[in-house]
């Protein structure tokens, strides 16, 4: 179990952990993986560090799985699947495109569905978030969530899925991780995730926060650690990025050099979570 807390330039400033790595996790049995051979789905190298390589002729379509309008990429002929669930912005959102096309340079199938049927929050609109969300409750995400992941079993033969939320699309995969439905979990900048959430979790899940974020304060992510600590049933860590905000993951700007590094970091956990638990 790690409690990590990185620099934005990538460095970690304190770690409960003696892992000296860059960007590495610790705790019972967990190890760095620089690259192996898949033994399911690609007949190929998934290399960890794919998340930062452009991936050459790798773009996704949108389609429907399971009754709902997806982004989809990757070779369909993969029996891995991975479902990242947005934040309020929505499906449409570029760098989550981005992220789920490098993510699948690395083996895996990614869907990344439109949970709010067509209706983001559109920043600046004359309806207030706090009205918009009581609309569009996780709730209803997760029972959409359960059917995508449904249909890529039973139609795409998916063998094995794990799931990313970002912000608002933490709180579905923090209840899908109280399941067996899915493999693996990564929480990116979660919102409404509480304590309770990850007491009732039963499978492997990584945490990802920002120094600066009034959703999920370090002050709550380290309570997650505490948490997790005490569950030798399951593997987890809580990373908390320095210097960063709410959203970065999915929000940086190209042009900012610190910001896509300390985004890239993160991608870079994330893909080495699931590789190591989505199998």
């Amino acid at each position: 179990m790690l409690l990590a807390i990185s620099s934005a330039a990538g460095e970690p400033l304190h770690s409960k952990d003696s892992n000296p790595h860059h960007g590495s996790y610790g705790g019972r049995n967990q190890t760095k993986k620089q690259g192996r051979r898949a033994t399911t789905g690609f007949h190929r190298w998934r290399d960890t560090k794919a998340i930062h390589q452009s991936p050459e002729k790798m773009s996704g379509s949108v389609t429907e799985i399971g009754g709902l309008r997806a982004y989809a990429t990757g070779s369909s002929d993969s029996s891995l699947s991975l479902l990242l669930a947005s934040d309020v912005l929505g499906y449409e959102t570029p760098n989550l495109r981005k992220l789920a096309d490098k993510v699948a340079a690395a083996g895996f199938y990614v869907v990344v569905p439109d949970f709010f049927h067509g209706d983001p929050y559109v920043p600046g609109s004359e309806m207030p978030v706090s009205v918009w969300k009581e609309a569009h409750r996780p709730e209803k995400g997760v029972e959409d969530a359960k059917q995508v992941i449904a249909a890529l079993r039973s139609s795409s033969g998916m063998s094995a899925v794990g799931a990313a939320g970002f912000c608002w699309g933490g709180k579905v995969v923090v209840e899908l991780a109280k399941s067996d439905v899915i493999q693996a979990a990564v929480l990116l900048h979660p919102s409404q995730v509480t304590v309770d959430d990850i007491e009732d979790v039963k499978k492997p899940i990584a945490v990802l926060g920002a120094e600066i974020d009034k959703f999920s304060p370090p002050e709550l992510l380290r309570q997650f650690e505490q948490v997790l600590s005490t569950k030798s049933e399951v593997e987890g860590y809580v990373k908390i990025f320095g210097g960063v905000v709410h959203g970065w993951t999915t929000k940086y700007k190209d042009e900012d050099e610190a910001s896509v590094r300390s985004a890239e970091e993160a991608h870079q956990n994330m893909l080495d979570w699931f590789i190591k638990f989505v199998n």
